[in-house]
């Protein structure tokens, strides 16, 4: 691999990171009532998401759909059966108790997306309609579900009204 594909992937990730935790920076300083802090930090989250997309462009990393659920499906797999367990042991070796719960609600969560992916992935090859309902993410663990949100998440018990509906 090349020092130029090296430098793109670490760019992608450094990106895709600043990204997310400007979002996150932005909900902080809602919170405060600095709305146009929250305003830059939404602008900046947006700039870096468009560098991010382009770093991931050159790297021919957005494929076919098909193919992009093949490379999904393989990521959540690498992450609920080696990252996160390894993750969780190390939490718990440390006794970081907040880390090995997030950790273990996220690797609980993986196992879930891979079998999404997996399922959207069949209906796709057996060229079969498949009736397009919304999804619901919960707000505290990221359980994501088709159809409707259940009255409570069955990974981290929060309420129906925690979830957010993605169309």
């Amino acid at each position: 691999m090349s020092k130029t594909t090296d430098d793109l992937k670490a760019a992608f990730a450094g990106e895709s990171q600043a990204s997310r935790k400007y979002l996150y920076f932005a909900e902080k300083a809602d919170q405060e009532g600095f709305k146009r802090v929250a305003r830059l930090f939404r602008a900046a989250a947006e700039a870096e998401t468009v560098h991010a997309r382009n770093h991931l462009r050159v790297m021919q990393g957005i494929e076919s759909t098909e193919k992009n659920l093949l490379t999904a499906i393989g990521g959540e797999l690498h992450e609920f059966s080696e990252m996160y367990p390894e993750f969780i042991k190390d939490a718990q070796a440390e006794n970081d108790k907040r880390a090995e719960d997030s950790f273990d609600k996220a690797n609980k969560v993986e196992k879930i997306h891979h079998g999404l992916y997996a399922d959207a992935l069949a209906k796709l090859k057996s060229a079969g309609t498949a009736e397009l309902k919304p999804f619901y993410v919960c707000t505290v663990c990221g359980y994501t579900v088709e159809g409707e949100a259940p009255d409570k998440c069955p990974v981290c018990n929060a309420l129906k009204k925690l979830f957010k509906l993605v169309e």
